[in-house]
């Protein structure tokens, strides 16, 4: 009777560790390294025997046109596919295989992230200027995710919410930054590709920043929240929804300001509120800013988006010289554009500031290296945030 019991209970803890573990691999076969960080070099590995070509993809090669830059591997013993890449720069890099012209994740990475629909791994290369995007051992603060009711869109949307450490056990009021995303991305994707919750944590425990609430929006209002994370459910995003130029998201904007100082502890002086964002961001940022120029008294704009498309209708976007001038004749505190060199939008952005000027419209510049990149975001986000708040 023992004897049965026993190999009763072992097939039972073996039919358990089989099913539980069941995507490990126990043959004992040696784990391939990819990626495998040195200093400022990477080296990428992926075994594919049967395959005629693998290329890398990642957000550090020279875009071909429209197109991502790729570089070929060169196979080694046992159907290993090789590269090292030299002289990287310390930032967060994103890349991708290409075997036989399909595009594949990394099987030894599990550090993955999401760019609308575009799944990729993530490698870092250490060092100060990058030091910020990393979990350092500091104070963290908490990122919530909430609804907030939109009656002008008829219907509940989600936020993501960043408050400072310490939040929980004070009664101060505080300062809020409402940070916005670019086209075709969503209310995670400041947290996830923009590490904006890690550069906060950072910053505020070095006190380079004010200690401040940020809510981050979909700025897609066709969209109540992040793929599957919605009753829409699970769907493959989109860059340019119906939604792009419309107006919605800069007409019920007030919405989002009102949820935040009815459920925070939030101070509501137009010297308390900022607003920045990237690229279809910055172009809401802007826009909301112009249209509510007693609201912000710091604004952000990361390679923005400046001028609407011709047929565009909304008042929101009309008479925007006027916009400014009041916006201007309010005497707010900031007024920062940041922009790469190599941005398709970076002559948009000088038409944009040349207006400005004939204004005597007061505003900070930051011209950097580079084009239209989280690498370039993320650096803007850790040099705005001090500068808020003074």
């Amino acid at each position: 009777m023992k004897i049965l019991k026993t190999i009763t209970v072992a097939l039972i803890l073996s039919f358990s560790v089989v099913n539980a573990q069941e995507s490990l691999d126990f043959s004992g076969k040696k784990e391939l390294v990819s990626p495998e960080v040195k200093g400022s070099s990477i080296t990428f590995r992926l075994k594919a025997p049967e395959a005629k070509s693998v290329k890398l993809m990642g957000n550090w090669l020279p875009p071909k046109g429209w197109e991502p830059g790729t570089v070929d591997l060169q196979k080694k013993e046992g159907g290993v596919w090789e590269i090292t890449q030299d002289n990287l720069q310390q930032d967060l890099y994103t890349y991708s295989f290409i075997v036989d012209g399909v595009k594949v994740d990394d099987p030894n990475n599990v550090y993955l992230v999401r760019d609308i629909a575009n799944v990729m791994n993530m490698v870092y290369i250490d060092g100060p200027k990058s030091e910020n995007y990393k979990v350092q051992n500091v104070p963290h603060g908490t990122v919530s995710k909430r609804w907030y009711p939109s009656k002008g869109l008829k219907t509940d949307r989600r936020i993501t919410i960043y408050t400072p450490p310490g939040y929980e056990n004070s009664k101060e009021k505080l300062p809020v930054l409402y940070l916005l995303h670019g086209v075709g991305g969503d209310e995670e994707a400041w947290m996830t590709l923009g590490r904006a919750s890690q550069i906060l944590d950072n910053l505020i425990a070095q006190g380079k920043a004010k200690p401040m609430i940020v809510v981050m929006t979909n700025g897609h209002t066709s969209n109540a929240a992040a793929p599957g994370e919605s009753a829409k459910g699970f769907y493959k995003p989109v860059m340019m929804t119906p939604d792009v130029f419309n107006a919605d998201m800069e007409t019920y904007f007030k919405e989002i300001i009102d949820f935040t100082e009815s459920n925070y502890r939030v101070k509501t002086d137009v010297n308390s509120r900022a607003i920045g964002g990237l690229s279809m961001g910055g172009f809401h940022s802007l826009y909301i800013s112009a249209n509510y120029p007693k609201t912000f008294g710091y604004v952000g704009l990361f390679s923005p988006a400046v001028m609407p498309p011709q047929n565009a209708t909304s008042e929101i976007y009309k008479n925007l010289d006027e916009k400014l001038k009041a916006q201007l004749n309010n005497q707010f505190k900031l007024y920062w554009i940041g922009i790469g060199k190599d941005d398709f939008l970076y002559k948009n952005v000088a038409d944009f500031r040349q207006k400005l000027d004939g204004m005597n419209f007061k505003y900070q510049y930051v011209e950097s290296a580079g084009g239209h990149t989280w690498s370039n975001w993320r650096v803007y986000l850790n040099d705005f945030l001090p500068l808020l708040f003074k």
